[in-house]
Order: C-alpha cells, then sequence, then structure tokens
C-alpha cells in the first residue's frame, strides 16, 4: 500500500493551490499518493490538474475584501474570529479525514487548522513574519499559535542572499520551529522559444481587487500597438477566449498552457503574489508588480524586489503606460536557479 498525504493548500485566490501542484506531482514520483483537500477556486483549479485523484472539500473560511486600501486590514482583524471558528471546523474534519482515508502525513499550505499530533504534519509558508502594520506583531502571534503545533515548516525560498521573500521569510525570533529553506517552488519549466507576445497580464487574487485591476487595465491598454496575452485569472467550468484588439483573452490557463504563454512573452504584468515571483523566477522573465491595495504582503515584496533592483513596481491608482517605460532600468528575476530535494524533504513520512 502507497502511504497516503493529505495536501491542503488555502483558498486565498489561487496561488497556494498552484504553488502544490510541483509537490503533489513529487509526492506521485516519489511513490506516495496524494489526497488533495481545500475549496473554492484552488479545489477547482487542483482537480483539473489532477484527474482521477482523491478530493475533499474542507470547510471554507469565507473571508471578505476591502474595495479600499485603508479599510483592507481592519476588515481582516474584524473576520479574525470568522477564521479561528474555521480553523476549528477545519480541524474537526481533518480527524474525521484521517481515519476515513488512512492518511499517513499532512502539507498544510497555510491551513492553520490542517495538522495531526498522530501523524508528521507540515506547515508551508513564506510568512514567519505576517506583516499587517502597526498590528504586525498581533498578526504574527496569532499566527504563531498555530505554527508550534506542526512537526516542520518548510519556506520556499532561498536562505541566504539574494532570496525572494526578505524580512517574510527572514530575520525572525527562534520560534522553536524547525524550518527548512526548499528554494521556489513552480509548477513551471523553461521552453526553449524566442518570445512572441510583446506583454502578458496574469491577474490573480481576493475580489473586489482583481476585477478593479482588470478594468483598469483593459482600459489603459485599449490603444496598445503591439499584442497582449491577457489571463483573468476566473476558474471556471470551462475556458473562454476571446480577441479584442490589442488582447487575446483567457479566463484562466492550465499548467501546460500557462507555461507555454509566459515562455512566449516578453514581459509580465500581474499582482506581488509570492507564487507569481517564485514562478517568473524560475522562469527568470522581465516583469511589472501591481499589488493588491492594503495587502501588506504583496506591498512589502514588490517594494523589496523594487529596491533590489529586479522588478519595478507602482500602486494600482498610480499606474499608467508610461509606467512600463522604467522597467529597461530592473534587471529582471533571472538570477535564480534551484532544485528542491523532495526525496530528503519526504522522509519525514518515511519515519
Amino acid at each position: 500500500m502507497k502511504k497516503r498525504i493529505l495536501v491542503a493548500p488555502l483558498h486565498w485566490g489561487i496561488g497556494h493551490a498552484t504553488r502544490c501542484i510541483p509537490i503533489i506531482n513529487a509526492l506521485i514520483n516519489e511513490g506516495f499518493e496524494p489526497i488533495i483537500a481545500s475549496d473554492g477556486q484552488a479545489l477547482e483549479l487542483l482537480k483539473k490538474e489532477f484527474k482521477g485523484a482523491i478530493f475533499i472539500e474542507l470547510p471554507a473560511y469565507n473571508v471578505r475584501y476591502s474595495r479600499s486600501k485603508t479599510g483592507f486590514k481592519w476588515l481582516m482583524l474584524w473576520q479574525l474570529p470568522k477564521i479561528k471558528k474555521a480553523i476549528k471546523k477545519e480541524r474537526k474534519a481533518i480527524k474525521k479525514i484521517i481515519h476515513e482515508y488512512a492518511i499517513d502525513g499532512i502539507i498544510s499550505d497555510n491551513r492553520m487548522g490542517v495538522y495531526s499530533k498522530s501523524k508528521p504534519s507540515v506547515f508551508i509558508t513564506h510568512q514567519l513574519n505576517v506583516l499587517s502594520g502597526k498590528t504586525t506583531k498581533l498578526s504574527t502571534f496569532f499566527h504563531d499559535t498555530y505554527l508550534k503545533e506542526f512537526n516542520e515548516c518548510w519556506i520556499p525560498d532561498f536562505e541566504n542572499e539574494p532570496n525572494l521573500s526578505g524580512k517574510l521569510g527572514h530575520d525572525f525570533n527562534n520560534k522553536g520551529l524547525k524550518v527548512k529553506y526548499i528554494g521556489a517552488l513552480s509548477r513551471l519549466n523553461t521552453l526553449d522559444i524566442k518570445p512572441k507576445d510583446d506583454i502578458m497580464v496574469l491577474l490573480s487574487g481576493p475580489e473586489p481587487q482583481r476585477t478593479l485591476l482588470e478594468e483598469k487595465l483593459l482600459s489603459e491598454f485599449s490603444n496598445y500597438k503591439g499584442h497582449i496575452t491577457f489571463v483573468r485569472g476566473k476558474i471556471e467550468a470551462k475556458q473562454t477566449v476571446r480577441k479584442e484588439q490589442p488582447f487575446t483573452i483567457y479566463n484562466f490557463m492550465q499548467t501546460d498552457e500557462l507555461q507555454h504563454a509566459l515562455n512566449n512573452c516578453n514581459l509580465v504584468i500581474s499582482r506581488s503574489g509570492y507564487t507569481t515571483i517564485m514562478d517568473l523566477a524560475k522562469l527568470g522573465k522581465r516583469a511589472f508588480f501591481i499589488p493588491t491595495p492594503g495587502q501588506f504582503e504583496q506591498e512589502y515584496l514588490a517594494k523589496y524586489l523594487d529596491d533590489k533592483g529586479l522588478v519595478a513596481s507602482c500602486a494600482q491608482k498610480d499606474f499608467c503606460l508610461k509606467e512600463l517605460d522604467r522597467i529597461e532600468d530592473y534587471s529582471g528575476l533571472n538570477i535564480f536557479n534551484n532544485e528542491t530535494d523532495f526525496s530528503e524533504l519526504f522522509k519525514l513520512f518515511q519515519e
């Protein structure tokens, strides 16, 4: 019998789900049987990627997001009791799942209630410091209360300079965790093709900000003299494609198609979500980042990579075509190269 490993990414956009794809593939290659658990669009995306696998729907956090930058943090803090209630439901569900599906180990990507005291449990995060402005200590403390329940913490980044996460995944007080830096995780690979598209817009993340940025970019680029592949980041039952000069607009792309499209473009415009950053680092792409307003993590990452001279960025309200003139002064994400040693990581589940 193959050992069964529960892989459970958070549904917070689709980034946590997509960065679990290489982990799920590695589990299969190493002779394990992954059981996949999540909710919402994250679960739907993984169903499209791994047909035939066992899927389980977990309780949803149902977090709401603000339309304004200033309201983002306070709305999130106001919802902490609801999040804690969802985590409690999650823990109850996991106990049942472990018994019913004979689970041998757990890999949780930011789902704080997905662990077991009787099974080896791993937590994946690039945030050991959870930034929220003046309330950073509070948000980090909340995060830490759950982290200590896990056997190991895997950070998808590089331990030394240069790295992708800055102080998010580094410069932390010892939390009593067994921390392992595992390198950047990406489902994508570099293809030997010459880019033909001028720009690729890759949207993702929570509403209503995803839609607000989509509308702004469609308007800003309406008279652009070139070709733009525009991926809306809407995971729906069927893929839709429509052409409206200068755009070819997709609601979503699966891995192979996304890999080809990213390799086929000269510049990527996207949020500064960490999974997107890892994907672009794997491909060595030039990019321009527009962080989600009020999301401290994305705003920090955009500024961090901008200050390092790697990727240009600006606030959503400030974006216009002229901002792209600055990209020539940035080197792009072509300085990172690594392979994750999954065989070594998975030894935890062999003990």
